[in-house]
């Protein structure tokens, strides 16, 4: 590498053995500067700064792709571990599904296909404009 950048692009096709030996490339690389940079007392932080964040990329790679390959393993699976399921807030978590949500006992749907809930409707009259808000709550309440 001889203290490039690395691109992040060039990583997702390299197998997690080319990872691996780049990793330790990189970091060997990062100790000599490190060496250099004490013994020398010159400037090299730009390009430790760049292998550090080189060798960044390379782990975040590595671990994306073992991330996926567990996603395709626990894909089927009754339960998955806890970092692999979906990060939500903890109450939609606990939420019941729709499924449980729409479930209801026999005698409930009886009683809400015998007794559905009652519509009111106002009958509107022509001297509307006469009528208070409390005599139409009255008319509402008879009708």
């Amino acid at each position: 590498m001889s203290s490039s950048k690395v691109k992040t692009v060039q990583l997702w096709d390299k197998s997690k053995d080319d990872l691996t030996k780049q990793l330790g490339e990189l970091k060997t690389e990062l100790g000599q500067l490190r060496i250099q940079k004490i013994i020398s007392s010159g400037s090299k932080l730009n390009k430790i700064h760049d292998l550090r964040k080189s060798i960044a990329r390379v782990l975040t790679v590595i671990n994306a792709k073992q991330r996926s390959q567990l996603r395709l393993f626990y894909k089927n699976k009754k339960y998955a571990p806890l970092d692999l399921r979906a990060k939500q807030t903890r109450a939609i978590r606990r939420r019941l599904s729709p499924e449980d949500k729409a479930r209801a006992l026999e005698k409930t749907k009886k009683r809400a296909t015998h007794f559905p809930q009652r519509k009111f409707a106002i009958k509107v009259r022509d001297d509307i404009n006469s009528i208070t808000g409390l005599q139409l709550f009255r008319l509402s309440a008879y009708v």
